[in-house]
């Protein structure tokens, strides 16, 4: 049955550390995850740079709610990736993706919204509404492509991603002249982009409920596990009756669906496209993803992880503008903390092989 050919693609859910030497209680197995020591982490950083900041300022309210902005389109990215990546296919198009879905959203808002003599924009509402839905449809579609092209055409996801990266950002650069959409609406950004609930930022909120429901998924559904059945042997899970190309292109999709809900975030809390900035996002995604937890070859998902990765990236790159250092040093940062990542889980794999 399928169900018993995936029962062991759950269990990668709660293995990252072996357990099987001594009984633990569960408490002990939590803080012995990978994404508790990377809360952790985030917690230590979070203290040094607010210590080393002047006055304290990197804990004040406005530089949190700073960074929780400043992670939520990381964040959504860096689910997406991550489901991806439990079935053994890789993204590199993500940003790509968000741009292009940032200014096809941008076009209809602007098509849509009418600006009278005074300034004042109407029929916000009904525009913003067809923004949302056209963000979203190009980034599904977007990754529609992707998922064809890897499951059906049987390309590398590596090389197919890489080539639909320079489309879109091609495609992108075309529609725009290579300029940025500006103009939106101010009620975009009062009404959602810069909005807050509490002291938190409404689109975190969102990119939060987003990975709520993908943790939930992988956790607890025949989707999930079946996603990470495929990415631990995508020929046993086909032999065990899973329609993996069908999955790949739903897990394309639904990554581009969430790079399309980020290049809709980026618009309302900008007011433009940001054509141009977007160059890291997919090593900030993949950052994210490996630093938590999730395996690249497949077979382990950590959306918790993800989180964390993604507030670490977000810690260290705010917290090296807060006392000065080099945009060179936090890129270089980044990937040093990638490499770790990646380093840190083959180290782990091997041990266990040997024990």
């Amino acid at each position: 049955m399928v169900d018993a050919a995936v029962a062991e693609a759950r269990d990668s859910l709660s293995n990252e550390v072996d357990t099987r030497a001594v009984p633990r209680s569960r408490w002990r197995e939590l803080l012995a995850t990978r994404a508790s020591a990377i809360f952790l982490l985030d917690v230590l950083l979070f203290i040094v740079f607010t210590v080393l900041s002047s006055h304290g300022v990197f804990a004040s309210l406005a530089d949190v709610k700073a960074l929780l902005l400043a992670g939520t389109e990381a964040l959504l990215l860096a689910v997406g990736l991550s489901l991806m990546l439990g079935a053994g296919i890789f993204d590199l198009s993500l940003g790509a993706n968000l741009v292009l879905s940032s200014v096809v959203g941008a076009k209809i808002i602007n098509a849509l919204a009418i600006t009278g003599p005074n300034g004042t924009a109407t029929h916000v509402g009904v525009a913003a509404l067809a923004g949302v839905g056209g963000a979203l449809a190009t980034g599904a579609l977007f990754g529609l492509v992707n998922g064809s092209l890897i499951a059906y055409a049987r390309i590398n996801s590596l090389i197919a991603t890489l080539g639909t990266l320079g489309i879109g950002m091609g495609i992108a650069y075309v529609v725009t002249n290579g300029s940025d959409v500006a103009g939106l609406p101010t009620p975009l950004q009062q009404s959602f982009g810069l909005r807050t609930v509490g002291p938190i930022p409404l689109p975190a909120l969102v990119a939060l409920a987003v990975a709520a429901v993908a943790w939930l998924s992988v956790r607890f559904t025949r989707f999930g596990t079946r996603t990470l059945a495929i990415g631990s042997s995508r020929v046993a899970a086909s032999r065990a009756g899973i329609r993996v190309t069908r999955y790949i292109v739903a897990l394309a999709a639904l990554a581009g669906t969430f790079a399309g809900i980020a290049g809709f975030i980026d618009i309302s809390h900008y007011g433009s496209t940001v054509v141009n900035g977007h160059a890291n996002d997919a090593l900030n995604a993949v950052t994210a993803a490996v630093i938590g937890g999730t395996l690249l070859e497949g077979g382990r998902v950590s959306i918790p992880g993800a989180v964390w990765g993604t507030a670490l990236a977000v810690i260290l790159q705010g917290g090296l503008v807060v006392i000065g250092v080099s945009s060179y040093y936090q890129l270089m940062a980044v990937g040093g903390a990638l490499i770790l990542a990646v380093g840190l889980d083959r180290f782990t794999v091997q041990r266990r092989e040997q024990g």
